[in-house]
């Protein structure tokens, strides 16, 4: 019969090893003691002094303030309406705006959409500071601006509106788009196959989804007839010119 060896018990720390430790440890206390003795009997060392040159200090007035003319945050801060493109000649205004005297507020900007609930709980959480509007109408065509701001001191909501429009006009069939100038990611769009229903022209319709800083553009376009890239282009660029 073969016999397994057996595994070694571990070694027992005695009596011996215990009062080694505690001579260590007191010896450890003494030193930090004497140390501290010796130390408080010295006189304090001085320091070196710091060696730093001497920086020249600009001289003359500092620069001027920006114009309100350059000034981005001067016009965004004031009066947002005034920003908006303005009727052309021989149009008519658009009584069917929704808000009053050119604002809207949460709840009617939130009322443009199929859940309003929904969306007026988002623009809480987006910050949703106010919004100006304008339209106007010309024989069977129809236009609306939204200028949108938000306060973005937790988020970039305006960006995130815009990519929210640009995503549900990429959705739709039969969609044409380009790029606005100076706008980053600003976006056109033409959607060539119109809304069909009994009694009524065609409607045709384009839009389109830029920012400027914290304020989201929207612009819409609805004719009974095909709309061109050049005509939504124009009002997407003099629009954007104007923030």
């Amino acid at each position: 019969m073969e016999v397994l060896p057996v595994a070694p018990r571990p070694r027992r720390r005695g009596r011996t090893a215990l009062l080694v430790a505690g001579a260590v440890v007191l010896g450890l206390v003494a030193g930090t003691c004497a140390g501290y003795l010796v130390q408080a009997d010295r006189e304090p060392t001085k320091l070196p002094s710091l060696s730093q040159p001497t920086l020249p200090q600009a001289k003359g007035e500092g620069p001027e303030p920006l114009s309100a003319a350059r000034d981005r945050r001067v016009k965004t801060d004031g009066d947002l309406r005034k920003l908006l493109l303005k009727k052309p000649a021989g149009a008519k205004d658009a009584e069917w705006l929704a808000g009053a005297d050119g604002w809207m507020d949460q709840a009617e900007y939130a009322d443009n959409y199929e859940d309003p609930a929904e969306i007026f709980g988002n623009l809480i959480g987006d910050e949703f500071r106010r919004a100006a509007v304008t339209g106007w109408e010309t024989d069977e065509s129809t236009v609306e601006i939204r200028l949108i701001q938000f306060r973005q001191e937790e988020a970039v909501a305006a960006a995130d509106s815009v990519d929210s429009g640009q995503y549900w006009a990429d959705s739709e069939d039969s969609t044409e788009s380009w790029s606005i100038p100076g706008t980053g990611n600003g976006t056109a769009y033409t959607h060539t196959d119109p809304e069909i229903e009994a009694g009524y022209l065609p409607l045709y319709s384009a839009e389109a989804h830029a920012r400027r800083g914290d304020i989201a553009v929207e612009i819409w376009v609805y004719d009974s007839k095909p709309i061109s890239k050049k005509r939504i282009m124009d009002l997407a660029e003099r629009q954007m010119e104007r923030l």
